[in-house]
């Protein structure tokens, strides 16, 4: 059985052969990108064409040494249904379905011409993400989360998951909010369902993880993010709070507030997530902090249980980081030492 070729620059080969030596001796790899030979145990090799890449001359720059195969830019697409099987994507020739904006509204409106006199507020309505058409480019998307996930030791969920031993699916009931929650429209419902069906057909929200040596793995705009715009939904393993109450995670997200506080829920995303994870918080004690923030997180009662989205809350162009408020309700959460 051949070997595992999991590795950074391979150790100096046994003296074999001159034809052998040519072959497997990697002592003279240059990163790609630097041209340079140094740091070699920072120096990684693609699992198919052997070129070296030291970790911080990539982008996203790598933390450490991915578990499993790595391939370069150049070899990356000749691996994409790897991408596909890691995300569990539905392969499907249907084409994308889209809502069309005018469909809703319009009849919308002829149904406010039965009723002149009832003047209402115009409530704004929640928009599905725009994919990137070049499937190429959904495909390093992807490869951009799949690497953090798989650096930080967890798997790819897209739902909130109820795990033996932790909080069961029924404790999740909306209604035991503390002062309510705001029920998630229909036509909001049927946009987060459509954001849902795209993913699983593979039309990736346009957002890339990238790494940076203070924030660690965060997230930017792949291409114009436009207001309202659902980003992704907060996922992870559903636990009552008061099980988590000593825990040491940094990125546990309040589910529901209960008035009995046996009854409060978190979001425990550190060993199955999604993007929202790499999302980074501000520090909103700083002017500057709080101008960062571009999506905030809201949560909904869905058909009577309770979900948490990130939106965008203003118009965020391609290249921009995403951040939120950790603190958006009950401000427990320290930021101050947020960057």
């Amino acid at each position: 059985m051949a070997s595992l070729r999991r590795r950074t620059m391979a150790p100096k080969p046994r003296p074999v052969s001159s034809k052998s030596k040519r072959e497997d001796s990697y002592s003279d790899t240059c990163c790609e990108e630097c041209g340079s030979g140094e740091c070699p145990s920072e120096l990684l090799l693609c699992d198919k064409c052997d070129c070296g890449f030291h970790l911080f001359c990539l982008r996203p720059i790598l933390a450490s040494v991915p578990k499993g195969s790595w391939f370069c830019s150049s070899c990356f697409p000749l691996v994409q249904t790897k991408i596909v099987d890691f995300f569990r994507i539905q392969r499907s020739s249907e084409p994308t379905q889209k809502i069309s904006p005018g469909t809703v509204t319009d009849s919308r409106k002829r149904r406010k011409r039965t009723s002149i006199l009832k003047v209402s507020k115009k409530r704004r309505k929640l928009l599905a993400f725009n994919p990137s058409e070049d499937p190429i480019r959904r495909l390093e998307q992807m490869a951009s989360l799949a690497t953090a996930l798989t650096a930080t030791g967890a798997d790819f969920r897209n739902e909130l998951t109820y795990v033996p031993g932790m909080a069961p699916r029924s404790a999740n009931c909306a209604s035991l909010e503390q002062g309510g929650m705001q029920v998630l429209p229909k036509e909001d419902m049927e946009t987060l369902d459509l954001c849902k069906n795209m993913m699983e057909r593979g039309e990736w929200p346009p957002l890339m993880v990238v790494f940076d040596p203070r924030e660690g793995f965060t997230v930017e705009a792949d291409r114009f993010i436009k207001d309202l715009t659902i980003i992704t939904e907060y996922v992870g393993d559903v636990d009552y709070l008061e099980n988590r109450e000593n825990d040491d995670g940094d990125s546990m997200m309040t589910l529901i507030s209960a008035a009995d506080p046996s009854k409060s829920l978190v979001i425990c995303p550190d060993k199955r997530s999604n993007i929202a994870r790499f999302i980074n918080g501000i520090n909103n004690h700083t002017p500057e902090g709080k101008k960062k923030q571009n999506v905030k997180c809201v949560r909904f009662d869905v058909n009577g249980e309770c979900r948490a989205l990130l939106i965008a809350s203003r118009d965020i162009p391609k290249g921009e980081r995403l951040y939120y408020d950790y603190n958006g309700y009950e401000h427990e959460y320290p930021t101050e030492h947020f960057v």
